[in-house]
This record gives C-alpha cells, sequence and structure tokens, in this order.
C-alpha cells in the first residue's frame, strides 16, 4: 500500500476514499476490525487513524505513519491488508488514493 523511503525516515500517508452508502455498516466493521488488528500486531505502525467525513459520511480518510520502510513493507504484506482490502475495495466508488507526505512542522514534532 505505503511507498517505501530509502532513507530509514519516518513514512507518512494519507489514504482517502468513498464508499458505496449501502455498504457503510460492512466497511465501518471492517475499518474497526483492521485497526485493532494493527494496533495489537503492529509496533513499527506509530499512528494508524480513520477519519471520517461529517457532512458525507461515506468518504473516509487514513492517516498512517510507519517507522521506517520495514514497518510500512511489513503492514503492506500482511494478510490481514488483503482480508481489509478484499472487504472495502469492492465496495469503493474509485480506487483508493494513496498521498504520501512529509512532515513540515507540528505542534508536538520538531520541524524537519
Amino acid at each position: 500500500m505505503a511507498k517505501s523511503d530509502a532513507t530509514g525516515a519516518e513514512i507518512r500517508q494519507l489514504a482517502r476514499y468513498e464508499v458505496r452508502p449501502n455498504a457503510l455498516p460492512r466497511c465501518l466493521a471492517a475499518i474497526r476490525e483492521f485497526v485493532a488488528y494493527v494496533r495489537a500486531h503492529e509496533p513499527g505502525t506509530r499512528r494508524y487513524e480513520v477519519w471520517q467525513e461529517r457532512e458525507k459520511p461515506t468518504r473516509f480518510v487514513h492517516i498512517f505513519v510507519f517507522r521506517d520502510a520495514e514497518a510500512d513493507r511489513l503492514h503492506s504484506e500482511s494478510p490481514e491488508v488483503k482480508k481489509f482490502a478484499a472487504v472495502l475495495y469492492p465496495e469503493c466508488l474509485a480506487p483508493v488514493e494513496f498521498i504520501d507526505y512529509q512532515l513540515v512542522v507540528s505542534n508536538t514534532e520538531r520541524s524537519r
């Protein structure tokens, strides 16, 4: 899913998508199950949050930070990612868009 950073730096990424309205309950259940797995089994995934748009609740953004390229690889190649994608992707109105970011400034971290 995420691109690797060869420098060993954290990998910061956002994924956004919209699901079919009738699939919303099934997708929310899959999201919750998937994030519970990440929390319990992926120490290299430093942040994994899923945000749902208030005005259009079928739209989601996933925000994630991986410790390094190896943590990204382990996440992306896990059977749980494949299981989650098998539920989510068929319900998306368009392909999930993954966007890589670099930190500029934060109130909790030093600037880069």
